[in-house]
C-alpha cells in the first residue's frame, strides 16, 4: 500500500488556510477603513458641538451674569486652564510611568511590578473627587498643582500597565538576536524592545489623556480653574445656558484629546508595526 499523499488530498486543507487568511485580511482592511473614517469624522463632530453650543448661547438674550460667564475672554481663559491641567498631568504620568514600567521589566526588578501596579491601581480605583479632597486636606492649600497631582495619580495606571505589557510582548528571539549581534542590553532596550513597546504605551497614554481631561473638570474644587468652573456656576445659579455651555465644551475637549491620542497611535508608532 502506498503511503504517498497526493496533491489532490492536501488541497482541501490548503484551501481552508487560504480562506482563513483572506478573512483575516478582509477584517483588518475593514478595521483600517473604520479607523480612518473615525479619524476624519471626530474633529468634525468636535467643531459642530463646540460651534453649535456657542452659536446657541450667543444668540440668546443673556443677563449680566451670563454675559460675564460665557464671554469670549472667560471661555478662552477657562479652556486654556483646562488644557494646561491636562498637559501637566500627562507630562507627569509619562515621566513617571514609562521609566518605572521599563525598570520593572528588567531582571531583578520584576518581582516589584505587582507592588507598583497595585499602588497605581489604588489611584485608578479611588474616586477622583475623593483624591482631590484628600490632597487638599493633606496640604491645606489650593491652586494649580493641588488639582494636577491627584489627577496624575488617578491617571497613572493605564500608561504604567501598558508599558509593562508592551515589554512583555516583545518576542524573546528578537532580544536574543540583538544580543547575538553584539548589542549591549541597553542598546537592545533602545533599538529593539522600546520601539516594539511603543504602540502599547501610546494606547495607555490615550486612555490617560481622556481620564485627565475628564477629571480636570473637578479642579474648580481646589481653585485650579478649568471648564468645571462654568458647570459649577451654572448649577449654583440655576443657569442652564452657562451649565450647558460648560458641559458641551468639556465633552468637545475630551473628544478632541481622544482624537489627538488616536493620531499619535497611528503616526508615532514604529513604521513597521503600522
Amino acid at each position: 500500500m502506498s503511503t504517498e499523499t497526493s496533491p489532490r488530498g492536501s488541497a482541501p486543507g490548503a484551501g481552508a488556510a487560504a480562506t482563513d487568511v483572506a478573512v483575516v485580511d478582509h477584517t483588518a482592511a475593514a478595521d483600517r477603513r473604520a479607523e480612518r473614517m473615525r479619524l476624519l469624522a471626530q474633529p468634525v463632530l468636535v467643531l459642530l458641538l463646540a460651534g453649535g453650543v456657542l452659536a446657541w448661547a450667543f444668540s440668546r438674550d443673556l443677563n449680566a451674569t451670563q454675559q460675564a460667564s460665557i464671554s469670549v475672554a472667560n471661555l478662552a481663559t477657562l479652556t486654556w486652564q483646562h488644557v494646561l491641567i491636562t498637559v501637566a498631568v500627562v507630562v507627569i504620568v509619562v515621566a513617571l510611568a514609562v521609566p518605572l514600567g521599563t525598570l520593572l521589566t528588567r531582571p531583578g526588578w520584576t518581582r516589584l511590578a505587582p507592588v507598583f501596579v497595585g499602588i497605581a491601581n489604588i489611584g485608578a480605583a479611588a474616586p477622583a473627587i475623593g483624591l482631590l479632597v484628600l490632597f487638599y486636606l493633606a496640604t491645606r492649600t489650593t491652586g494649580f498643582w493641588i488639582g494636577v497631582l491627584p489627577i496624575a495619580f488617578y491617571s497613572l495606571l493605564p500608561v504604567l500597565r501598558n508599558t509593562i505589557l508592551g515589554y512583555q510582548q516583545v518576542d524573546p528571539t528578537l532580544i536574543d538576536a540583538g544580543r547575538g549581534q553584539g548589542m549591549s542590553a541597553r542598546t537592545v532596550l533602545r533599538r529593539v524592545e522600546f520601539p516594539m513597546a511603543v504602540p502599547y504605551i501610546l494606547a495607555g497614554l490615550r486612555t490617560s489623556l481622556v481620564l485627565a481631561v475628564g477629571t480636570a473638570t473637578l479642579c474648580f474644587l481646589v481653585s485650579a480653574g478649568g471648564l468645571g468652573v462654568l458647570i459649577d456656576t451654572g448649577y449654583k445659579l440655576r443657569d442652564n445656558v452657562t451649565l450647558v455651555v460648560g458641559a458641551v465644551l468639556a465633552v468637545s475637549l475630551a473628544l478632541l484629546v481622544d482624537w489627538l491620542g488616536a493620531l499619535a497611535e497611528v503616526y508615532l508608532g514604529p513604521k513597521g508595526l503600522r
